[in-house]
């Protein structure tokens, strides 16, 4: 193992983990008075702990243990002598009983995803986190970020929810519904979109044609019970969704109904979204209206765009409103049209993201470019999808 000294207690409860639980049960009781309760629980506090420092820190800890895998080196030796000083300090200071170093220590690895038989141990649900870089990077609308994070935040309070949470992202391309979902799904996991508890499902690519629908049908509900039953908390992205096809959403309404316990599953603490263009324009005529008006954006409120936003979608052919007309959607997010000065914040964004210098010379330049060839429209036609790629 080439375990260091200071370490070994770590090395020596995973190594005989399986050998220990195979021992004579009198011996064990004979050891159960090495560690007492007191002890125990101050160092499940001590380990609780050390889950909050950062994963890289960690990272490196858990080479120097396992070293499988590592390409980082070593930090310099005073760093060393603390981890190994560390980990006298929660290890060594008592001859306890093995079984439950074990279970402390295997409970604390697998925090780190390496043994997860579920994928629930890597949720994290930070809705601190999400706040925050919404309110930093998500411009232009304020109705987006209030209603997610209400919705979010409130799901996960509650603790026995009567159904799946289910949220409808509408607005032109480019204004920020997969960015919001990725977000979403960065702060709720650890592992983020590619986490075992997200699955995302962009209708024309996994779902293209029309006479393959009954296997798709049984495809996509596998998925969907296989994820829940590994993570109870799982969230599925559908983009595109006014493109799904009417069996498909038929195939989707007994896990996002109210029962929520199909095949004997319970889905009622998953989460769906469904990004979807549809009701943009209706979107974009309220906003305009408050702009000709002389109001600012931030005046629009959800009671009043919702009815506007409401009967737009219902009265929409996209089978994808067949949700709406049976009231399975708790949440409608509506995007707004991005402004001039919203696309220089994400061309700023871009910038910051790989570190580079820019000027407000640039950001306006790279803002004219997404606004051509014309150049006198209000709101961007293709918001900010295409900012990165005008970075060189």
């Amino acid at each position: 193992m080439g375990c260091r000294t200071g370490l070994l207690y770590v090395c020596l409860a995973l190594q005989l983990m399986g050998a220990q639980a195979s021992k004579d049960r009198g011996e064990e009781a004979e050891s159960a008075d090495f560690l007492s309760h007191r002890q125990y629980e101050h160092l499940q506090k001590q380990l609780g702990a050390v889950q909050d420092v950062s994963r890289r820190y960690w990272h490196l800890l858990a080479c120097q243990v396992w070293q499988e895998g590592c390409e980082e080196e070593e930090e310099g030796r005073t760093q060393r002598e603390e981890e190994k000083e560390g980990s006298r300090g929660i290890l060594g200071q008592h001859d306890w009983k093995l079984p439950m170093v074990t279970e402390l220590v295997s409970t604390w690895y697998c925090g780190f995803g390496r043994c997860c038989p579920t994928g629930d141990c890597r949720v994290v649900n930070n809705i601190t986190g999400l706040e925050l870089v919404l309110s930093k990077r998500l411009h232009g609308q304020h109705l987006a970020k209030k209603i997610v994070l209400k919705a979010i935040q409130g799901f996960l309070e509650t603790p026995q929810p009567e159904k799946a949470l289910t949220l409808s992202f509408h607005g032109w391309s480019g204004t920020g519904k997969n960015f919001v979902a990725r977000l979403m799904a960065e702060h709720l996991y650890r592992d983020g979109l590619k986490s075992d508890c997200v699955k995302i499902f962009i209708s024309v690519l996994h779902f293209p044609h029309l006479n393959y629908m009954d296997l798709y049908k049984v495809e996509l509900t596998k998925q969907i019970t296989e994820t829940v039953e590994l993570c109870e908390q799982s969230l599925f992205i559908f983009d595109e969704a006014e493109k799904l096809h009417p069996d498909l959403l038929n195939a989707l309404e007994p896990y996002v109904g109210h029962h929520g316990n199909a095949d004997k599953v319970d889905y009622r603490r998953s989460i769906f979204l469904f990004l979807s263009n549809t009701g943009g324009n209706i979107i974009n005529k309220v906003a305009l209206d408050f702009w000709q008006a002389g109001k600012a954006r931030e005046e629009i409120t959800m009671e009043y765009l919702e009815q506007f936003l409401r009967r737009d979608l219902l009265d929409s052919p996209d089978a994808h409103n067949f949700l709406h007309q049976e009231n399975l959607i708790d949440f409608l997010v509506p995007f707004l049209p991005l402004e001039y000065r919203h696309v220089k914040l994400c061309a700023r964004d871009a910038f910051l993201a790989r570190d580079l210098q820019f000027t407000e010379e640039m950001l306006d330049e790279i803002a004219r470019t997404i606004f051509a060839p014309k150049g006198k429209e209000l709101f961007s036609a293709q918001g900010c999808k295409s900012v990165s790629q005008r970075i060189h």
